[in-house]
């Protein structure tokens, strides 16, 4: 029977990715079969789940996903020893509305699962109050149970003393305690991590991480606090329609941001994927019948996918007949050009007439729920989508007919409405699922 357990913090930045690469390599190391799991929308960290455990790893998110769902993609972690799900942000963060089934929160899978929560807390300027800040997460809200501590960027021996002494006080178990140690720190960039596929050594660097956490974490106490747990067969599956039966996929280091759990639906459903790299100038497959961008880092590749004349002539070739949708990166790419951060203009494959800009920096963020008021790949108008948007792009021009009326988690409606043109359409947000 495995057993469940959730990696949280009391914010971001934290420590709570690096903690589960290191448990799940220790504990694979140990021959235990390790399933790991993210909570809310991100799609970078399941890539380095995966070369944590050599197991992939998929999206839980309780706004946009219903249980069923849920408990689908939790399913697949049936035969593993032990399941880690990795939390976003703080314990208790997301919106204000609540969504499908629940607020986004980290806290609702816990909660959902019936798994305990491994809080990682950074004691870094505090020695006491990291105590109460425990305790606080403890008590805040009933139904959601708190395993223990794990210590992270403790400043010497006497610092952890205090930290602990007052943990112990209050009640709450201290697995262990992690000294500033740089070398395990993963590389960051303007999006979050780096991702997995785009570092030689992750598997040193995991490995290391490894090593450093065996050494200052009592393994065994961590995971006899885990719960034993027992899936519940799910009612239902993703209930996802793949855009085609044949779908040629851009999958290079510019188009690489989309949820595994996608790909894994359409693939259930009976689609064929086949993927081309518009940065080694690759057009897409001739007998696919749509084309999918995903988002990615395109702003840092303006340059050669201006240059790149056979995947953008081939692009324009195959939008003659057949359907091509763009998610962010690739909605701006499907556009008529992309400012980068240099204030340098270059011309995209012009598909549709969205221009953006990288020159003036300015973070969008957040939940995104659209209603189609035009069919896109896999979607007929009326389509309640429900996504994620993350992107510091700024629109200078959106001139086509919008694709659908968009809201933020508050209900307040957005500009970013998406295009349409001919058979081309694109979005900034990042499909999760769609509401049954």
């Amino acid at each position: 029977m495995p057993a469940g357990l959730v990696i949280s913090a009391p914010a971001s930045g934290v420590g709570k990715t690096t903690l589960t690469l290191a448990l799940a390599r220790a504990w694979r190391n140990r021959g235990l079969n390790v399933q790991c799991f993210k909570s809310g929308p991100d799609y970078i960290d399941p890539a380095f789940h995966a070369a944590a455990t050599g197991r992939a790893s998929v999206n839980v998110d309780s706004w946009a996903m219903d249980r069923g769902t849920i408990a689908h993609l939790v399913g697949r972690g049936t035969d593993a020893d032990v399941v880690l799900a990795e939390g976003s942000m703080g314990l208790f963060d997301g919106v204000a509305a609540r969504g499908v089934s629940g607020t986004g929160a980290t806290a609702d899978i816990a909660e959902m699962l019936g798994w305990p929560v491994l809080l990682v807390i950074d004691p870094s300027g505090q020695a006491q109050t990291a105590a109460a800040i425990a305790a606080g997460l403890r008590d805040y809200r009933a139904g959601v149970r708190l395993a223990g501590v794990v210590l992270n960027r403790v400043a010497s021996p006497r610092h952890e003393d205090l930290v602990r002494r007052a943990l112990n006080d209050a009640g709450i178990a201290v697995f262990g305690a992690l000294p500033r140690h740089a070398e395990i720190s993963l590389p960051k960039r303007h999006l979050g991590l780096v991702q997995a596929e785009e570092q030689a050594e992750i598997g040193k660097l995991i490995d290391e991480a490894a090593r450093f956490v065996a050494e200052h974490v009592d393994l065994d106490a961590v995971l006899g606090s885990a719960a034993s747990w027992s899936p519940q067969p799910a009612a239902n599956g993703m209930n996802v329609t793949p855009p085609g039966q044949r779908i040629a996929l851009a999958r290079d280091a510019a188009f690489s941001f989309i949820y595994p759990h996608m790909l894994e639906a359409w693939r259930a459903a009976g689609a064929e994927i086949s993927t081309f790299s518009p940065l080694a100038d690759e057009a897409p497959d001739a007998s696919a019948d749509v084309c999918w961008l995903p988002g990615g880092y395109p702003e840092l590749h303006a340059g050669k996918i201006a240059a790149n004349a056979r995947f953008r002539s081939g692009l324009r070739a195959f939008a003659d007949t057949r359907p091509v949708h763009g998610e962010c990166g690739g909605y701006m790419v499907l556009g008529a050009a992309l400012t980068d951060a240099d204030g340098i203009r270059h011309e995209m494959t012009g598909l549709l007439g969205l221009e953006t800009s990288f020159a003036k920096r300015r973070m969008h963020l957040g939940y995104r729920l659209a209603a189609l008021g035009a069919p896109m790949p896999g979607h007929q108008v009326g389509a309640r989508l429900r996504g994620h948007e993350f992107h510091y792009s700024t629109i200078v021009a959106q001139p086509d007919t919008p694709l659908s009326v968009v809201h933020d988690a508050t209900g307040a409606v957005i500009a970013e409405t998406g295009s349409r043109r001919g058979l081309a359409t694109g979005t900034f947000f990042h499909l999760i699922a769609e509401d049954r």
